[in-house]
């Protein structure tokens, strides 16, 4: 909708439809010179131009004459004339202001438009219950998952942006924060702070996730981080590459706001769909790798992993004394295929640290694995892609026209953890060694921007309990409301 409707479109409406209306009583009963006098009275009211009186009207009773009508007609049609001529520069000056279901809020400058603001917004309020957690109790309850507006867009043709904010929890932070250089499609800049491009899954928008939460590889693969990147689509944007260098993230978070070691972490990933634009069975294609490596040094939380099972209970970390003492290695190939309403996903990654003992001195390198396989069909037949189903064929409707999309995902894999890792550097009496998890979910898309979910998932674990037994099983049941625009 535009910010300020032209007036003369509505004046040029109400001429046409009087003219209209005079039209359809010309074809049953002439008008008398009186009632078209009185017509056009009113078209000159709407239009702002002053009734022309003359003698001739006064002396025979206000009857309008031919010749008086005709007059005051071409000032009417002068008066459109100029209108037509200023309507160019009228609509280059206009801001325009829209709103849409798909893209939210936008504000765009006037002609050539080269800046434009967009304003996005996603809201995930979830019920989580645990079942039978008798040796490992979990909160049961509903929390809002995630509260992030958008503010996003281009500022002239060199410069895009966004800025994203995570209002959910018991304190804000902020997740994103980046501008791009936007030199060209096949080379563009981003300084600030995005995801960095290793993990296939973590890098899915989080409206887009297949399940509540992410699968056991993203627990390897780094988080958002700051530092540059170079990114760009090539091959006629059937390739995309980016490569980057950040302060450095630990597996399965966002790295620290600002370098806590003064070390650097290189990235970088190639994902190509070869058939994407040929129509065929392999359109939906695409397969890839990443990577990165960098040294890190120290000791908490900024530096060394805790890794999490599908609900979200930590399930392995290194003891206390433990800290990262050098390089720090993740390679990850990555594939997807998507046709019509069938979708499958799958992904590895393998991350390898230095770690050491400071009291002993004692050093090692442990090389940890996660892999995961997820599957899904679309019941009601819209087209599976990697950005989720993007649109219902037929929204849902109180009255029962339409139901929405309904699709069905199931998702297994495992996080395999160094087996040198125990007894020394992590504690078996409640550190696991494996995590295996399999996930049911059924994702109704009630419109293309209101989202339900209900997702069961069931983790069995190797290690991770006294006396050198197992972790009790995790059975999850999660459902999820998402609201984004």
């Amino acid at each position: 909708m535009s910010h300020a409707w032209p007036p003369r479109s509505s004046l040029i409406a109400a001429i046409t439809l009087a003219l209209s209306t005079s039209l359809a009583h010309a074809q049953s009963k002439p008008p008398s010179v009186e009632e078209l006098a009185r017509r056009l009275q009113a078209i000159e009211q709407r239009l702002g131009t002053a009734s022309i009186a003359t003698g001739d009207d006064a002396s025979d009773e206000g009857v309008a004459n031919a010749a008086n009508l005709d007059q005051r007609l071409r000032v009417i049609e002068r008066k459109l004339e100029l209108q037509a001529e200023e309507a160019p520069a009228k609509a280059a000056s206009t801001t325009t202001v829209s709103l849409s279901a798909s893209k939210g809020l936008s504000v765009k400058s006037p002609a050539p438009g080269d800046v434009e603001i967009r304003f996005k917004g996603l809201v995930q309020g979830d019920g989580r219950f645990f079942i039978n957690d008798t040796r490992n109790p979990q909160d049961d309850g509903f929390l809002l998952r995630r509260v992030e507006p958008t503010i996003e867009g281009n500022w002239g043709s060199l410069v895009g942006f966004r800025i994203t904010p995570e209002l959910a929890g018991d304190n804000a932070s902020l997740l994103d924060a980046w501008l791009d250089l936007q030199f060209d499609p096949r080379a563009a800049l981003r300084i600030g702070k995005s995801k960095t491009p290793v993990g296939l899954e973590r890098l899915q928008s989080s409206n887009a996730l297949s399940q509540v939460e992410l699968g056991l590889p993203g627990e390897l693969a780094p988080g958002r981080d700051i530092g540059l990147q170079l990114q760009g689509e090539i091959a006629n944007a059937t390739t995309n590459y980016a490569l980057g260098v950040y302060n450095g993230a630990p597996d399965g978070r966002d790295g620290a706001t600002t370098n806590p070691d003064n070390e650097f972490e290189v990235a970088a990933r190639v994902f190509a769909q070869p058939w994407k634009h040929a129509g065929n069975a392999l359109s939906g294609l695409g397969f890839g790798i990443a990577g990165s490596s960098g040294d890190k040094r120290g000791s908490g939380n900024a530096f060394l992993p805790r890794y999490r099972t599908p609900g979200q209970d930590m399930f392995f970390h290194y003891r206390g004394a433990v800290a990262a003492d050098g390089k720090h290695t993740r390679w990850s190939p990555q594939a997807y295929y998507y046709r019509n309403a069938f979708g499958l996903f799958a992904e590895y990654i393998r991350s390898e640290q230095v770690v050491v003992l400071p009291a002993g001195g004692t050093r090692d390198t442990f090389d940890h694995r996660a892999w995961q396989l997820s599957t899904s069909w679309v019941l009601t037949g819209e087209d599976a892609s990697y950005k989720g189903v993007s649109r219902p064929n037929q929204a849902f409707t109180t009255d029962g026209a339409g139901w929405g999309a309904l699709e069905l995902v199931a998702r297994y894999g495992v996080l395999d953890v160094d087996d040198d890792a125990f007894p020394l550097f992590a504690d078996p009496a409640t550190a696991a060694s494996q995590a295996s998890s399999w996930g049911l979910a059924l994702n109704w898309y009630l419109t293309g921007n209101f989202k339900l979910v209900a997702n069961y998932t069931h983790t069995r674990f190797e290690g991770g309990a006294p006396e050198a037994g197992d972790r009790e099983d995790e059975k999850a049941f999660f459902t999820r409301a998402q609201f984004s625009f």
